[in-house]
């Protein structure tokens, strides 16, 4: 067994590796760029090697400062993690020449899997049905567009390299699958230095399942069940479960024999996946194998009591795998959420910045224990007050939760994302919490297309279905009671002059535009309790009871008996008096006043924004990597003006209406914050 292992990625990956490689006494060496100087596992390794500038192309995608830095730190292997160089044969060829063993397959898997339009080819040969399409690299968007009409809309346009929703667009007509080539090479050239692009059809209404494997070097190949990774938006997995809701035992059987046939082709060995694309009758076909280990990995640690990162690292020091197939399990329900660093309320635009708060839920499952299952478990790369960084992927964490069957998973689910408190970014938890709750997801009747069928005009706060909106207003004046109640029990107030508790008190819901509602709220003690009111609003009563303290980011008690977890937020929206009140998704922001002061808020003015209708905004914090304009050009709407480069996605900005340019007031090359002006027209 290794004494010595290096992990050639960052982020929770890369913490997650370390944890696994602490149980078994194997010491670690991360490495990291400038922008990961103080990041989560650096602190974790027992060594860190500094390998670069933020940019990934000059840091975590040069196998030759990665081997250096096995060099110079002694280390016996590398755990590449997934995306970076993870599925490159010449950088695990390499490592190996090196004489350091590569903890993943070998890299002659690799290049047969790996590269998407090779292992169409292979998987053909095999016998595997195969999805109809183009498997040579195309060279011309003109070509792509006419390979398109061919095969016919809709077609998918994506990177030989390509993963994680990178390189990767779906064109229903010929001017989307000419732009779509074109981002697509690009993309792949920035994140993998590869831009092969092919094309194939796009499969109306399909399941994404799929198959995960691990094999050893004497040749067995073993499948741990299946992932359904259906809910996804523009191809990135949003939530993840396992088992499927929807595969039948005899085709988890037929894929599963199907993916292990296919590995044993390229005599693979390491952790794997086998993706394919099922239809509504249960048929299914080959889509491509990712030769890595996936993100989404924890579902299936949860179902089978295996840990993945153990027996990769075990293959790769030649040891047999320890179980056969028979002894292969499948207890309870196991769900992961990707929590992302994005606003849901602004198309999911990119969120970048400092976590001011980051407290995640309480774990009851730990990475790399097996032991301890059905409870809840966190994987990050961040800490309370680390940086996210623009130049990398937007994910903060995975939240996992293990239950006895799917509705206790989607339960515990609900619950932790509650508790997950992130402050100072955006985060897509609200849009979490209302696929969660959504009826059909529920049920388990979805597609690959749920999000885009559901959420088609985007996500909007309406879109968050609560179960009952007056309990968030009950919350407010009962945080805002109890806060008054400290105030007056201070001792010196002047005599006459003390704090008043108060029992009647307006609750103002702030909303855009200065359209307020105005709900009057009475407040109550419950006789011998500290720490407890009864609330009512309008016809509803709630008996709250809380141990929260004031100051806490997170407050849980019960509501009418019954249990719940909400987050009170101080100061919200820069307004001082405000507090924001968020419960299963829903966020409100509300003033808690005195129903006097209610009456003169009512009569004040309405400050409108500025119109900035005549200028294009950056709608996220960014690197500008083209301005397609020049003052005094005239602009159509629609028009090419601004392309965006965040988190390894290319953004382009739209001119909404007709114009000629006044002044471009951002250059090329520069790094942009939120809400900056980059044209102005007249």
């Amino acid at each position: 067994m290794f004494t010595k292992i290096l992990i050639a990625n960052r982020g929770e990956i890369a913490c997650r590796v370390i944890v696994t490689a602490k149980k078994m006494g194997i010491k670690t060496v991360a490495v990291y760029s400038d922008a990961d100087r103080d990041a989560r596992h650096v602190m974790l390794a027992d060594e860190a090697v500094h390998i670069g500038p933020a940019a990934s192309r000059e840091s975590y995608l040069v196998a030759d400062k990665i081997i250096a830095a096995c060099k110079q730190t002694g280390a016996q292997a590398v755990h590449p993690g997934y995306g970076f160089l993870s599925e490159n044969a010449g950088f695990a060829k390499r490592v190996e020449e090196e004489g350091i063993v590569f903890i993943g397959p070998k890299h002659y898997s690799i290049g047969a899997m790996g590269d998407k339009i090779e292992s169409k080819k292979l998987a053909g040969a095999a016998g595997v049905n195969c999805i109809p399409g183009v498997n040579d690299a195309i060279e011309t968007a003109e070509k792509a567009v006419e390979i398109a009409k061919g095969i016919g809309y809709p077609v998918m346009i994506k990177a030989s390299a390509g993963g994680g929703g990178k390189g990767l667009r779906v064109a229903f007509n010929d001017k989307e699958a000419f732009e779509g080539f074109t981002s697509c090479r690009n993309e792949a050239r920035n994140s993998f230095g590869d831009d092969r692009v092919f094309i194939e059809k796009f499969v109306e209404e399909p399941r994404h399942i799929e198959i995960q494997l691990i094999g050893d070097s004497h040749g067995n190949v073993l499948y741990l069940n299946e992932r359904e990774c259906s809910i996804q938006r523009r191809h990135q997995k949003v939530i993840e479960e396992a088992p499927s809701p929807f595969i039948s035992e005899a085709t988890r059987k037929a894929m599963g024999e199907q993916a292990v046939a296919l590995a044993k082709a390229v005599k693979y060995q390491s952790a794997g996946t086998v993706e394919f694309v099922v239809g509504k009758d249960q048929s299914f076909y080959f889509l491509e194998m990712n030769t890595r280990l996936q993100v989404e990995h924890p579902v299936t640690e949860c179902i089978t009591g295996l840990d993945l990162v153990e027996l990769m690292i075990r293959v790769a020091a030649g040891e047999k795998l320890p179980l056969a197939q028979q002894d292969v399990k499948r207890n309870g329900w196991a769900m992961e959420c990707r929590i992302n660093a994005e606003d849901p309320f602004r198309n999911f635009l990119p969120s970048t910045g400092r976590l001011v708060r980051f407290q995640p839920p309480a774990q009851t499952m730990f990475a790399s224990n097996a032991a301890d299952l059905d409870g809840v478990r966190v994987d990050t790369g961040v800490q309370d007050g680390g940086e996210i960084p623009m130049f990398y992927d937007s994910m903060i964490a995975k939240l996992i939760v293990h239950g006895k069957d799917r509705l206790e998973a989607i339960s515990k689910m609900r619950e932790a994302l509650n508790g997950f408190v992130i402050r100072g970014v955006s985060s897509n938890i609200p849009f979490q919490a209302a696929l969660l709750a959504h009826p059909k997801f529920v049920a388990g009747d979805f597609n690959t297309g749920f999000i885009a069928e559901n959420y088609s005009k985007g996500f909007r706060a309406e879109d968050v279905p609560h179960d009952d909106g007056d309990f968030l207003v009950a919350l407010a004046a009962f945080v805002r009671r109890k806060s008054r109640e400290r105030a007056a029990g201070l001792t010196g107030q002047l005599p006459g002059y003390g704090v008043q508790a108060g029992k009647d008190y307006t609750v103002i819901t702030l909303g855009g535009k200065g359209q307020n509602v105005f709900t009057p709220v009475h407040v109550d003690e419950f006789v011998g309790k500290t720490g407890t009111a009864r609330v009512q609003v309008g016809v509803n009563s709630y008996e709250i009871s809380s141990t929260s303290r004031l100051n806490d980011v997170r407050i849980s008690g019960l509501v009418n008996g019954v249990p719940f977890v909400a987050q009170v937020e101080r100061g919200a929206g820069k307004n001082p008096l405000a507090l924001r009140v968020q419960h299963n998704g829903t966020q409100i922001d509300v003033m808690v006043v005195s129903p006097r002061m209610a009456e003169l808020y009512a009569v004040m003015p309405y400050k409108a924004p500025p119109d900035m209708s005549r200028y294009v905004i950056s709608p996220m914090p960014g690197l500008l990597v083209d301005v397609a304009v020049q003052v005094g050009q005239k602009v159509q709407a629609g028009e090419r003006v601004a392309v965006i480069e965040a988190m390894k996605m290319e953004n382009v900005l739209f001119a909404a209406a007709d114009g000629v340019v006044g002044k471009v007031l951002a250059a090329k090359g520069e790094s942009l914050t939120v809400d900056q002006a980059i044209v102005e027209f007249v």
